[in-house]
């Protein structure tokens, strides 16, 4: 299994990349201890000097000035833990919840939250043994950090609650034990840096951007199949269109459109005597679109990149000085203006790829069979498809209404203003897999429509494409159970198989 050793404060996207994708093996930088164990040791002499200080011997929130005595603060944090694991909804996957847990020991191992190293490293056991806390997926607002999924995760720590260790749910006392860990006793502070934080939100929206890229990869080739499907003209992509306008994302994806299409037969076939003079939007404005959300996904992951390095619980914990500030780091409104400029992108990529459907099953604009089938009338062909295409297109449109214009006043009006960041962040898988159907579903629409100039070929680079798809899903040459193919489609688009095909074209196009 890969290792990967967490430097505090260097994860790379390609760090990020990796844990979500795949289990991996996790190890601290051992330059980091020292700044673990000096936090620690403040809060240690902060306890033996008996001043108040909030999270550490106070209540939380509006209970801030109720102090606590010392042989009550085990207790004050395991209570904390317990009474704030209120989640609700569907759990987490494994791939969300390895960033959540990856970036919550990152952020902890900054050496600023006052938690003791062999907390610390009992979560790195945790997660390199596979044990994956059972986090319900809704109960948090987003603002004094992820309160209710960070509990969750935490209650495994504590040998407590829920867990799914290769797919089966166990109780956590069960998984750590035959894991040979032991459950941790929060000391002071330490449950209050476990669930202060954005990790939540932060790995949800992470795992919706590297949904988005799947997708636009994906609907990149998808549209240049269609382009070739309807017989449309690859003049829009030509360099010098792009260059005058100067955004950047436009350039990197005309470009790409240029490659995909190169000696393209079909292509070939129709550069003369074609009495169409401009295609539709959807075809020759594919760079515009397609490149304005490259743009945006790339923004949001610098904004998310920044925050899966940050520390965002509160009180911090400034050993030099022995200070302990309390702050506002745990309020996610970076986390939900990107997971919303994500949700933007995600509509629009499945949006104009829903366009595209319906011109290729339009007889009357894409010269092909009416409704992609031999025999239409008879056969209904991809009719309905395109129905359940333009219903998911519409639904996103819903979905992409801003999280975070939205807040409402928590905790006796303590916490006035949230950012519904975890919210925002959450409802990005559902869309990107509504997307992925649309882009499955023209897969399948633009593969029929090339199969149809038969002899002739689509390019280099996309026939093969065309292969892929007909090793799961053949050519439609009457009608038959439908949702089988539409779903093998989707598939290939989630799991990178289309774009795996072209990888070398996306090298370069993400933030690395």
């Amino acid at each position: 299994m890969t290792s990967l050793t967490i430097n505090p404060g260097q994860f790379s996207l390609a760090d990020l990349r990796l844990i979500w994708k795949q289990p991996v093996q996790l190890q601290l930088h051992p330059d980091s201890r020292a700044a673990i164990d000096a936090s620690a040791a403040a809060i240690r002499k902060i306890v033996e000097k008996g001043d108040a200080a909030y999270g550490i011997n106070t209540g939380f929130g509006k209970l801030a000035k109720t102090r606590i005595p010392d042989d009550q603060l085990e207790l004050l944090q395991r209570n904390l833990i317990l009474s704030h694991s209120v989640g609700t909804g569907e759990l987490m996957s494994d791939e969300v919840v390895r960033l959540l847990l990856a970036t919550k020991i990152a952020s902890l191992s900054r050496g600023v939250s006052g938690i003791r190293a062999s907390v610390i490293d009992a979560m790195i056991a945790m997660f390199n043994a596979g044990i994956m806390p059972a986090v319900p997926v809704k109960g948090s607002v987003g603002a004094s950090g992820d309160l209710a999924p960070l509990s969750h995760m935490t209650l495994a720590l504590m040998g407590e609650g829920q867990v799914r260790v290769g797919g089966v749910m166990r109780s956590a006392a069960e998984a750590l034990a035959d894991a040979g860990i032991t459950p941790v006793v929060l000391a002071a502070k330490e449950g209050l840096a476990l669930i202060n934080g954005t990790q939540a939100s932060t790995a949800l929206a992470l795992n919706g951007l590297f949904l988005a890229e799947r997708l636009l990869e994906a609907a990149t080739i998808t549209g240049a199949l269609s382009v070739d499907a309807a017989k449309g003209s690859d003049a829009p992509f030509d360099a010098r269109i792009h260059s005058s306008r100067g955004q950047p994302g436009q350039i990197k994806t005309a470009a790409i459109y240029r490659e995909l299409l190169s000696g393209s037969a079909i292509r070939q076939s129709h550069l003369v005597n074609d009495e169409r003079v401009q295609d539709p939007y959807c075809l020759r404005c594919q760079p515009q679109v397609m490149g304005a959300c490259l743009d945006i996904i790339n923004n949001a992951a610098r904004t998310l990149l920044t925050e899966a390095n940050a520390v965002t619980d509160n009180p911090l914990v400034f050993a030099d000085t022995g200070e302990v500030i309390s702050g506002g780091n745990f309020h996610a409104e970076p986390v939900a203006f990107a997971a919303d400029t994500l949700a933007l992108a995600i509509a629009e990529i499945g949006s104009i790829s829903e366009r595209r459907i319906a011109l290729l099953i339009d007889a009357s604009i894409s010269g092909l069979p009416p409704f992609l089938v031999p025999s239409s009338g008879l056969n209904s062909g991809f009719m309905i498809a395109h129905v359940t295409a333009a219903a998911l297109a519409s639904e996103n449109k819903s979905h992409a209404h801003p999280s975070s214009v939205d807040t409402i006043p928590t905790s006796a009006n303590q916490e006035d203003h949230v950012s519904m960041a975890t919210y925002g962040a959450r409802r990005l898988h559902e869309m990107a897999h509504n997307t992925a159907t649309i882009v499955g579903i023209e897969l399948l629409a633009a593969a029929q429509g090339v199969d149809f100039h038969a002899p002739l070929q689509t390019s280099g680079l996309l026939q093969p494409v065309v292969h892929r798809l007909r090793q799961d899903v053949s050519f439609y040459d009457k009608d038959r159970l439908f949702a089988p193919d539409i779903e093998a489609a989707k598939q290939l688009v989630l799991d990178g198989a289309i774009s795996a095909h072209c990888q070398s074209l996306y090298q370069h196009l993400y933030l690395a």
